[in-house]
């Protein structure tokens, strides 16, 4: 180990996700997808981090798309002149999971000489620029488009996969060559993926293997690749003449840094027992089916951790190391954690002599479609620091937390007192085992891993609606501590309750999913309405205020005319025809006026697996019973699904922010359309559901024609369509909800009724 008062500070570097990937004949640009391409202002955003380095594309595929010849340097003459002015070292990627462009491909004989040929271009336009990554995760790259047969050149063999990493080492051994040609003092930052695979005893083989194969890349740049390296065989006998691989050992190109990227799908756990994992989990070697899943589902004892895995590359090289990305697609408090537990590592490993350099957000934007490899172009969006469904990116939680880190070296945001999922008990999804076969070390564990001091909680209001369950459900689910409270306990129009009950549970967050629901019965009864809607939720922002906690309230759709003809955003005027609509209208201005760091969500009625009482699940349960549905047409709305509801309702509050924003899910469709829908999804019969007028279902008080939502502040939900897929996905799994009787449809006002048969 080095001294530790010798050994630099961690720096905080940042990412952008960059990827140009080739599936069949079919190039796919992650710039274009993420919006980075048209947005030279990201860089200003990234700036204000504190950020002292940045990975960044100068991809070849970018600069020079169809002739080696003819390279157009406008986009990246801008950027990096940006980046100078901002004082942010580029760290310049000339390949990321690409393949090269299409006259000179991954596969092919000339790949490293093409490379090479650019990157002394790249190095002449830019001779400021010290840091280079030729080839993004060489390795990994190699695997998925030689072994698992995903990218191109789709090969499914060992010799494919070695070709095409040799080609990608050799291109960056002549690259740098190049540039170093051009730039004496050019650094290598060579990333790659580093986890550790685990297995059952039968397949421990494959574990051993995998395990000494994850530092192949790194092994061959470094010359070590020698008589007594246990790979060598390998490499022999699929295709790696022994003049080529000889010539790593007289002619290496040793990383300057060892660039470690790790996800929390890098640990693997191989498993024989087939039977106990879906097919689509399960493979094989050609010798022994197994099934392959994240180790973190299955090792009851934890995996290894960013720590050893940290301290195994500094074991092995002695090379400089820095964690080169690092992300989580999942909640924004699960995100926040992992980051953490990594800068956490970073530092306990630091502390201890290994000399590690830097930890890297990324991906500041977040990702598209990485969620299917890019085999899909549906633009499942992944946020990252910054969210990009908005008008412009916008900051989340993640952002005050980078700063925390840079700056104090932690962070003290409420989510923190909770490990993340991967040490939680409840994410052992598959036949639990217990120790850690072949591998023993203990798993490190950051402030995330351990909680420290008090668990502090959100208070949610609400106790007996489906709101309030379903955000007591998601808060189990993501590990949010919190108290869920009625009006016996916490009347929210009793000023001198509400005070008492929040200095007694000193919430860091209040969420009021607490009034008068049945919009209807408003009608018929608005002092209660206003009491429960109005003046609770005024009394309850007023508290809140005074004691600095931030808090979110849910409005409806119901507070506009339906005068619109299209969708409904925030900045629109509101215009309630009823006494429910008036009673949320009245309570946004006033929570807004008492409490300026309110969060008001403004949604529409919602549907879940939970409950019997919403719109889908009624319907459903009287067309299996063969009953007729009369349902409610020409009223345009944005039926929510209440999953999606809770889950970003609650990123939105732990990201901080403020003011009125529409929460449901995107697309319009009239009630009758939608019980339609639900007789398609189950094949029931259709022909036993019928338009009807708000007359006819028993309608008292009076609807917008149209209360379709949509934001302006971010397009953050899912369509209509795709909640719905989930809906049905998630009750053919649990089972139906419970029939509801009709004479309770009131507590929900959904627009579904029994009549006799017209």
């Amino acid at each position: 180990m080095i001294p530790r008062k010798t050994l630099p500070p961690i720096e905080l570097w940042g990412g952008v996700e960059c990827t140009v990937a080739c599936i069949g004949d079919r190039y796919t640009d992650l710039l274009g997808a993420t919006g980075h391409h048209e947005r030279a202002s990201d860089l200003d955003a990234f700036a204000a981090l504190g950020i002292i380095a940045l990975r960044y594309p100068v991809l070849w595929e970018r600069v020079a798309p169809d002739s080696p010849e003819r390279c157009d340097w406008s986009w990246t003459d801008e950027r990096l002149a940006r980046l100078r002015d901002l004082g942010i070292r580029p760290i310049l990627g000339l390949v990321h999971h690409g393949n090269g462009p299409r006259y000179n491909r991954l596969a092919g004989p000339d790949f490293a000489q093409g490379l090479a040929d650019f990157a002394v271009r790249v190095a002449e336009r830019y001779p400021w620029v010290e840091d280079y990554t030729p080839v993004n995760e060489p390795l990994t790259t190699a695997r998925f488009s030689g072994l698992y047969g995903i990218w191109y050149p789709h090969g499914r063999d060992s010799e494919t996969f070695l070709r095409l990493l040799f080609n990608e080492l050799d291109a960056t051994r002549r690259a740098m060559a190049a540039i170093r040609a051009v730039n004496p003092a050019a650094r290598l930052i060579q990333t790659d993926d580093l986890g550790r695979t685990w297995a059952t005893p039968p397949l421990q083989y494959q574990a051993d293997f995998e395990n000494e194969r994850r530092w192949l890349g790194w092994d061959l740049l470094t010359g070590r690749i020698g008589p007594e390296h246990p790979l060598r065989p390998y490499l022999l006998a699929h295709g790696i003449g022994p003049q080529e691989l000889d010539s790593w050992l007289a002619s290496p190109c040793p990383p300057d840094l060892v660039g470690i990227n790790h996800y929390l799908s890098s640990e693997r756990f191989l498993d024989h027992r087939v039977e106990s994992y879906p097919e689509e989990k399960r493979g094989g070697n050609g010798h022994d089916r197994y099934a392959d899943v994240e180790a973190a589902r299955v090792l009851v004892d934890g995996c290894a951790g960013p720590a050893e895995l940290l301290r195994e590359a500094w074991a092995r090289y002695r090379i400089p190391l820095a964690i080169t990305e690092t992300h989580n697609g999942c909640t924004r408090d699960e995100q926040m954690r992992w980051f953490a537990e990594i800068w956490d590592a970073a530092s306990q490993v630091h502390a201890e002599g290994v000399d590690i350099r830097a930890v890297t957000a990324w991906s500041l934007l977040g990702a598209t479609d990485w969620n299917s490899m890019l085999t899909e172009q549906s633009g499942f969006y992944e946020p990252g620091v910054f969210d990009i469904r908005a008008p412009r990116p916008r900051p989340t939680a993640m952002v005050q937390l980078l700063k925390d880190l840079a700056g104090k070296g932690r962070s003290d945001h409420p989510v923190l007192d909770v490990p993340g999922w991967w040490h939680r008990n409840d994410r052992l999804h598959y036949p639990p085992l217990r120790g850690r076969p072949h591998w023993h070390a203990t798993p490190a564990t950051g402030h995330t891993g351990q909680p420290h001091g008090q668990q502090r909680s959100l208070l949610i209001v609400g106790v007996r609606g489906t709101l309030g369950l379903a955000l007591a459900r998601a808060c189990v689910a993501r590990g949010l501590p919190h108290h869920l409270l009625g009006r016996e306990r916490f009347d929210i129009a009793d000023a001198a309750m509400v005070i008492q009950v929040l200095r007694q549970l000193r919430p860091w967050a209040v969420v009021n999913a607490a009034g008068c629901v049945d919009i209807d019965l408003a009608e018929r009864d608005p002092n209660r309405c206003w009491r429960e809607n109005c003046a609770g939720a005024e009394t309850l922002a007023q508290a809140c205020a005074e004691l600095e906690i931030p808090l979110v309230t849910f409005s409806s759709d119901l507070v506009f005319d339906g005068g619109k003809p299209g969708p409904y955003f925030e900045p629109d005027p509101v215009g309630p025809l009823n006494a429910y609509g008036s009673s949320k209208a009245a309570a946004e201005q006033r929570v807004l006026s008492r409490h300026s760091g309110s969060l008001v969500i403004r949604t529409s009625a919602f549907f879940g697996p939970w409950d019997r009482y919403n719109f889908a699940s009624q319907v459903l349960a009287r067309l299996k019973a063969g009953n007729e549905v009369y349902a409610v047409d020409g009223v345009a709305v944005s039926p929510t699904y209440i999953p999606d509801l809770v889950d970003h309702a609650l990123d939105l509050l732990i990201d901080g922010e403020t003011g009125v924003w529409h929460l449901a899910s995107r697309g319009g469709i009239s009630w009758y359309d939608f019980a339609q829908a639900v007789a398609d999804a189950w094949r029931l019969d259709s022909k036993l559901i019928y338009p009807a007028t708000p007359a006819e279902v028993g309608w008292v008080a009076r609807r917008p024609a149209n209360s379709v939502l949509a934001s302006g502040r971010g397009d953050i939900m899912p369509s209509f369509e795709g909640a719905f897929g989930r809906f049905v996905d998630a009750v053919r799994r649990q089972g139906d909800p419970p029939a509801l009787p009709m004479g309770l449809v009131g507590l929900m006002t959904v627009p579904v009724a029994e009549h006799s048969k017209r």
